[in-house]
């Protein structure tokens, strides 16, 4: 059975090595033990610099980054989720492998399609049923 390392695009090993991490605070509850502690971990990648990732899947990659890519084209995630640097720095790789695996898959072209003969003629019949209810609400004309 196939890991899901594996199934990883061949470009993704090589990313490992431009990618940068820095140890900070973690925010919120946690008393002495956040106060002293480094458990946050910000991961950096270079998407615009980076030599190992084609150019279609920076293009996705830089949509899905959203918010999380920076001016320059740097990705940086921010993992505090945990009380361990370790876990931390696990979580934050595993959501960059996430995003790489979701821009690595191209999205499949759309190919226009056209109405049927007979859901044409429906739609005008249902045009010409729903004018005739509301000619109805009318006033009743002088003949009647």
């Amino acid at each position: 059975m196939d890991s899901p390392r594996s199934r990883d695009p061949w470009w993704l090993a090589a990313a490992e090595e431009e990618i940068t991490e820095k140890a900070a605070r973690a925010s919120g509850p946690g008393g002495q033990h956040v106060n002293k502690t480094s458990t946050a971990i910000e991961l950096r990648f270079d998407v615009r610099g980076s030599p190992s990732v084609p150019e279609d899947v920076k293009a996705r990659l830089e949509t899905l980054a959203g918010s999380r890519l920076t001016q320059e084209g740097v990705l940086v995630l921010f993992a505090q989720e945990h009380r361990s640097q370790e876990m931390n720095r696990q979580a934050a790789r595993e959501r960059l492998t996430a995003l790489f695996r979701e821009a690595a898959v191209r999205p499949k072209a759309r190919r226009p399609t056209r109405p049927t003969k007979a859901s044409r003629l429906e739609r005008l019949e249902g045009k010409t049923r729903r004018a005739r209810v509301k000619g109805l609400r009318g006033r009743p004309s002088p003949e009647d």
